[in-house]
């Protein structure tokens, strides 16, 4: 066993354990100053508040298997005597860069060299993973971007502050949240697994659609679980093809994750990400950008934390007090004639309920 020392180390550490996890398994011996999440290597630092804490918290999981969500995790002493790391409430928030090399070589250099490596001592393990661009498409040098071969470039667009950055032709409404790092902390101070936060792409392709059953507003109840809607087309010369603009390429990242092979009207969702930077405003595009149904303009990292890939379980709120079991059950029924499926009604409180369907498409239901 290594030295005692105030810095625990924990081993097995599962995408599905939370930083909540670990502190609920060590607080009982004293308390933590410091908690480092390495996300990469399934392992975690934390650092109690004297040695004999972290002591008696090593000794009792040596002799006591801990779990955490049905996972075990194991338990030792760090190399580490002290955890050096920047300031608390910037840890966790999932700061990410996209960074290009003159030439190929000098990457993968690069990424061999200082993947795995920490920025400072104990903390900010960096996952450095290669880009799907080809290039990198910088317009102002400033401390969000810089094009170290055009020091030329303006330091923001005129008119606009570089601290507010706009969305393009989206219009007011809409924050750009490309880089992620204002919601990590909605999924537990790191991304889902698959989910890179560095997509810079808006507008997702849909195909294998049921031509006979969409539209585009169903298609907007769907996508807007995971993000803003601009806005929805769909395509005349492919009738089973839509796009859809989202309010940013990380939105966008969400929709493509949750919803590529999601069944709808008995066939399977296509869903990438489309060529085409954003959809031509016109007669065959519809706007929602200044839809009040955009759930994402307020609460975002609340709405964030409901992120997942549709399931048979739709959860209704703010429903009257006055509604009936059998009125719930009468209008999904309108929406199930084809698999003539059982729905099961379960009062949870007095305004929320669960309801089993056969997909999670909330055709009339208004955003949380």
């Amino acid at each position: 066993m290594a030295e005692a020392s105030k810095v625990i180390h924990v081993r097995n550490v599962g995408p599905e354990i939370s930083e909540n996890d670990l502190l609920e398994l060590f607080q009982p011996f004293g308390g933590i100053t410091k908690l480092v999440l390495l996300r990469a290597k399934n392992q975690a630092l934390l650092q109690m508040q004297d040695v004999p804490s972290a002591i008696n918290a090593v000794q009792f999981y040596t002799n006591a298997q801990p779990t955490i969500r049905g996972r075990n995790v194991y338990v030792q002493f760090s190399s580490h005597q002290e955890l050096t790391m920047m300031d608390q409430n910037a840890q966790g928030r999932g700061f990410q860069a996209l960074i290009q090399y003159d030439g190929q070589q000098n990457a993968i250099s690069a990424r061999t060299s200082l993947k795995g490596r920490n920025i400072y001592d104990g903390c900010c393990q960096l996952d450095i993973q290669f880009s799907n661009l080809d290039e990198l498409q910088v317009h102002y040098n400033n401390d969000r971007s810089r094009d170290f071969t055009n020091p030329n470039l303006p330091t923001e667009q005129k008119g606009r502050s570089s601290q507010q950055p706009g969305y393009g032709d989206a219009g007011a409404g809409f924050l750009q949240m490309a880089n992620a790092a204002a919601i990590t902390e909605a999924f537990g101070g790191g991304l889902p697994p698959g989910i890179s936060g560095t997509n810079d792409r808006c507008t997702v392709l849909v195909a294998n659609l049921n031509p006979d059953r969409i539209d585009k507003d169903k298609l907007f109840n769907l996508f807007s679980l995971y993000g803003n809607i601009v806005r929805i087309k769909l395509l005349r010369n492919k009738p089973d093809h839509a796009l859809v603009q989202m309010g940013d390429g990380f939105q966008a990242e969400l929709a493509v994750h949750f919803l590529k092979r999601a069944r709808l009207f008995g066939k399977r969702l296509d869903v990438n990400f489309s060529k085409h930077p954003h959809i031509t405003q016109g007669a065959d595009a519809h706007e929602y950008v200044k839809s009040n149904l955009n759930r994402f303009q307020r609460n975002a990292a609340k709405n964030f934390r409901y992120c997942c890939s549709p399931t048979k379980m739709i959860h209704l709120s703010s429903l009257p007090q006055d509604v009936t079991e059998e009125e719930i059950v009468n209008h999904f029924e309108e929406h199930d004639a084809d698999n003539k499926r059982e729905l099961t009604v379960i009062v949870l409180t007095a305004t929320l309920w669960s309801i089993p369907v056969s997909t999670r498409t909330p055709y009339s239901v208004a955003p949380v």
